[in-house]
């Protein structure tokens, strides 16, 4: 992982996309913001967040991670990946039988 990421997927009932924003740090993964195009079936945003143009956003309450665990159920579509704006199916950096996909902050040579 090369600095800062997006997570983006598809929920498999409500079809609402949900982003998440991580970056690395000397503390491991840190979750920036969290957004979701919209609520139901488990993807309801918390108290906190705000609505902007049908987005609502947040900052998680989450501590840094030591590593980010993602699996591949194949009934929705890949995880999307975006780096500097640009935006990939998960399937451009692994193989797409490849499960789980595990993301940690790269140790330097």
């Amino acid at each position: 992982m090369a600095g800062a990421i997006t997570l983006a997927w598809t929920h498999s009932v409500e079809k609402i996309v949900w982003e998440e924003d991580w970056r690395s740090s000397p503390a491991g993964l840190e979750l920036v913001e969290a957004r979701v195009r919209g609520s139901g079936a488990g993807m309801e945003p918390p108290p906190e967040a705000e609505l902007a143009h049908g987005v609502w956003s947040w900052k998680p309450s989450l501590p840094p991670q030591a590593q980010v665990v993602m699996r591949r159920s194949g009934a929705t579509a890949d995880w999307r990946i975006c780096i500097s704006g640009q935006c990939r199916p998960m399937e451009a950096y692994v193989p797409a039988q490849a499960d789980p996909i595990v993301m940690k902050v790269c140790e330097k040579p």
